[in-house]
């Protein structure tokens, strides 16, 4: 008598949007980041044209001086960090594979995780926009300007709290990319056999895994500091705030690489 298992047939996998949702496929995910990083493109597009319209006259009055911070902050922030990092590594998760002979990423699983992570962090960043006003210190968020009592709302507070999540996401696929360029190349194919595009994005992933725990960790410290009443950053309790822009500078120059 056969097998049960000889007759079972493999479950079929979901369609439509739910099939994208829960899809670990490096070739929708890519598609995935590409249109996250479009939306985000919009946004980020709408908040230069509102810039725009505020300095298209002298003295204008379209947004107030609360409002342009924000916007001015957010358009910054949105322009790195959920737009030309995301774009990189979707063309990244969608071309890698496919270019050094490679079934999919090397942690399919991860790959959604990083994808899924950055996009949700993405979202919790505007949200500060319901929540009492966003972000308004600039999008390098220097101390102690961006420490509670020069920025009384939520708004940096969800500044650091989408970054560091974005941050979790793109240091996943950065492990992702370089754990299959270096494991899951196609039998024979020597590092020196690459093609640019893979050596590239090899690179940059090891950029990202060097420059991004530098910017996770001084959020935590400003998050400490907002939250907590830490003292990282705070010159009237004995801190530091050149420490946040030498934390911050030692993601901020590798990032202009990445």
């Amino acid at each position: 008598m056969e097998s049960a298992v000889a007759h079972a047939t493999p479950a079929a996998k979901p369609g439509g949007l739910l099939g994208w949702v829960a899809s670990v496929d490096h070739k929708r995910l890519g598609i995935l980041y590409l249109l996250g990083s479009a939306l985000y493109f919009v946004v980020g597009g709408v908040e230069a044209l509102l810039l725009r319209i505020q300095l298209a006259v002298p003295r204008g009055r379209f947004l107030a001086p609360g409002a342009y911070d924000q916007i001015f902050t957010m358009h910054g922030t949105t322009m790195i960090f959920l737009v030309v990092m995301p774009a990189l590594l979707g063309f990244n998760v969608y071309f890698v594979p496919l270019m050094i002979g490679a079934r999919d990423m090397a942690f399919p699983r991860l790959n959604a995780f990083g994808f899924w992570v950055f996009f949700l962090g993405g979202l919790l960043l505007n949200f500060s926009f319901a929540a009492g006003g966003a972000p308004d210190a600039g999008w390098f968020a220097y101390t102690p300007l961006s420490e509670q009592p020069f920025s009384t709302t939520q708004g940096l507070d969800y500044y650091a709290l989408g970054l560091l999540t974005v941050g979790l996401g793109t240091i996943a696929t950065a492990i992702n990319l370089a754990a299959t360029i270096w494991a899951l190349r196609a039998p024979g194919m020597r590092l020196t056999w690459l093609p640019l595009f893979v050596w590239m994005s090899g690179v940059n992933a090891f950029i990202i895994l060097f420059a991004l725990p530098a910017l996770n960790a001084s959020l935590v410290m400003l998050l400490v500091d907002r939250i907590l009443g830490g003292h990282f950053f705070r010159p009237w309790t004995g801190g530091s705030p050149l420490l946040w822009q030498h934390y911050f500078w030692a993601f901020g120059h590798p990032e202009v690489y990445i």
